[in-house]
């Protein structure tokens, strides 16, 4: 837990007694009960209440501090993996290459990232949150300046693959330092805004990437991300504080990193959500794939036309991310996901009868709104259902479920290619591995969570 006697806990009735008799109100202070939650001691310790998350005693500006500092963590996962798509065809040219071999340097940083937070979670469980986050986050500034000055396209690939894997940290360790402080409800709200930056950040990193290559050489992009991840690493050094002291890392409960992984890939419900949110995110990346083809070579749109679009696809993650938090603290995660998943599933199908109705433009864009939407319904209640299981092993948990959404993602996004049979990427083409992708996710919801088995979140 965190040093609970530091926190300060306030109340607006005792904060105003205080204000009008400052020499005679008591202060008030927090100790840690046996049973784990917190007491908030004033005159009188026999009615002072029960906290019972360390988060719960936190003053809210302190709260949006947290959620500001780990989304940008969050975001530099995305940021490194999709910052330099923008760049690919000035990269063909520079190292005298092809496509399919620039490709592959991405497939290296996707490779590096779910390697970095399948180390990186259960390390955070074993020696704390704080010295892996600082490493690895480290190792990302470096190699981001090895990749800068790369001289040959084998180099950078390598320099990509630690790039990825210095980025592992920030996402992983975010939600992981959410778990430590908060549970229950309040849990959906902190992970819903975690879910809103890696919903939007894929989304607006290649544009941020195409705007910054109208000022820089493409050298220059990976120099943004050496100042990006040494911005986070002095940020974590000053305001991110250890969630996970020694005390907790070796209590009796406490669990092997083999033990850790066991528990959390025995649960039905953490496995079925692990589907879910790989199959989400593989229709996410479906659309980032297609999408420059799309509606650039198919439907005409110029580089503004097309950035438009991306920026009002990024409202509806948006619009889903936020509203998600208020239907899942209310009903329950596990329902909101029984609505979005088919919502990914009607979205999808309806692009695919629009454009062979031949709608045009907005036969596709309508419905593939619905669909980012509904990909921002899925990812808190994902999240949450996925950590709140597993408060000692977060990290584990989380480095799991952040590992599986980018690599199965990875490795699906590119199918979109194949349905096409190396014609033009039409709507329909893009669409039938998204609703592939849906299909498979309601499955995963009714066969495995089973949402009528799950219980409810602690308030």
């Amino acid at each position: 837990m965190l040093d609970t006697a530091s926190l300060p806990v306030q109340n607006d009735t005792d904060s105003d007694r205080r204000a009008a008799h400052p020499q005679t109100t008591p202060a008030r202070r927090v100790v840690a009960s046996p049973t784990g939650a917190i007491r908030t001691l004033g005159s009188n310790p026999a009615t002072a209440p029960i906290v019972l998350h360390p988060g719960d005693a936190i003053p809210t500006s302190r709260r949006v501090l947290y959620v500001v500092l780990l989304g940008a963590l969050t975001a530099l996962g995305p940021f490194t993996i999709d910052l330099y798509l923008p760049a690919f065809p000035v990269l063909e040219a520079d190292f005298q290459t092809t496509a399919a071999a620039i490709q592959l340097t991405l497939t290296g940083t996707m490779i590096g990232f779910g390697l970095g937070q399948l180390v990186v979670g259960p390390l955070s469980d074993k020696v704390g949150r704080r010295i892996p986050l600082l490493a690895v986050t480290a190792l990302h500034v470096v190699a981001s300046i090895a990749a800068a000055i790369a001289p040959t396209l084998l180099l950078l690939g390598v320099t990509r693959v630690f790039m990825g894997i210095g980025a592992a940290a920030g996402g992983v360790v975010a939600m992981a330092i959410v778990r430590d402080l908060f549970g229950g409800k309040r849990l959906v709200v902190m992970l819903s805004r975690l879910a809103l930056v890696v919903g939007v950040a894929p989304v607006v990193a290649p544009l941020i990437g195409a705007a910054l290559l109208e000022v820089m050489p493409w050298r220059g992009l990976f120099v943004v991300l050496a100042c990006y991840g040494a911005v986070m690493f002095v940020a974590a050094i000053v305001f991110i504080p250890e969630t996970l002291p020694p005390a907790r890392r070796h209590d009796r409960g406490s669990m092997t990193m083999r033990q850790r992984y066991r528990s959390v890939l025995s649960d039905r419900v953490f496995l079925g959500v692990l589907v879910i949110g790989g199959m989400s995110f593989s229709g996410l990346f479906s659309y980032l794939s297609a999408s420059p083809f799309l509606f650039q070579q198919t439907h005409g749109l110029d580089a503004q036309q097309y950035g438009l679009l991306f920026a009002v696809n990024s409202l509806g993650v948006v619009i889903g991310v936020q509203t998600a938090s208020r239907l899942a603290a209310r009903y329950g995660p596990q329902w909101v996901l029984a609505f979005s998943t088919a919502t990914l599933v009607v979205a999808g199908a309806a692009i695919i009868v629009t454009d062979q109705a031949g709608l045009g433009l907005w036969g596709t864009v309508i419905p593939l709104f619905v669909f980012m939407t509904g990909v921002g319904f899925t990812m808190p209640c994902v999240q949450v259902l996925a950590l709140d299981r597993h408060g000692k092993a977060a990290g584990t948990a989380a480095s799991i479920l952040g590992a599986v959404n980018f690599g199965v993602a990875g490795l699906v996004s590119p199918i979109v290619g194949g349905v096409s049979h190396g014609a033009a990427i039409t709507a329909t083409t893009m669409a039938v591995v998204m609703v592939g992708c849906g299909a498979i996710a309601v499955v995963a919801l009714w066969a495995i969570v089973r949402p009528r088995t799950v219980e409810r979140l602690a308030p």
